[in-house]
């Protein structure tokens, strides 16, 4: 009977190492300390969703319809399982957020000239609110 490797000790909750490797052919064996592959170490749920991920090629609608479960719940799953593989999630960028932001900055920009155009302030305060809204952002 064959039985799934426990990746973390029962007692501890430790990274467990394969220490014994046997051959399913011959009788070779091969004692040490060997890592697992980080896929390997996943828990059972993400790997029952990579494994659906995979299945439907990264097309989150169909792992919506595999799963059962709504768009947030598989970005949420797939972003667990990119941090528990050790990478960075890269949080979404909203273009709409993002040209509001650059439209406000511009507009900002522009009072700012028309002020130094008026006469209102020097050249010098005019640079120095440059500079600051530059900080800002």
């Amino acid at each position: 009977m064959d039985y799934k490797m426990p990746h973390r000790c029962p007692v501890c909750d430790q990274e467990m190492k394969i220490s014994k490797l046997t051959c399913t052919f011959c009788p070779t064996k091969i004692e040490g300390e060997f890592s697992s592959c980080k896929f390997c170490r996943l828990p059972k749920e993400q790997l029952i969703f990579m494994e659906a991920f995979i299945k439907c090629r990264g097309n989150i609608k169909e792992v919506e319809k595999e799963l059962g479960i709504s768009y947030p719940t598989v970005r949420s799953r797939l972003d667990s399982v990119i941090e528990a593989l050790g990478y960075g999630v890269e949080k979404e960028r909203n273009p709409e957020v993002e040209r509001e932001n650059t439209n406000e900055e511009s507009q900002r920009r522009q009072r700012i000239l028309e002020a130094l155009e008026r006469g209102e302030i020097s050249v010098q305060e005019a640079t120095l609110q440059m500079r600051k809204q530059l900080d800002k952002d």
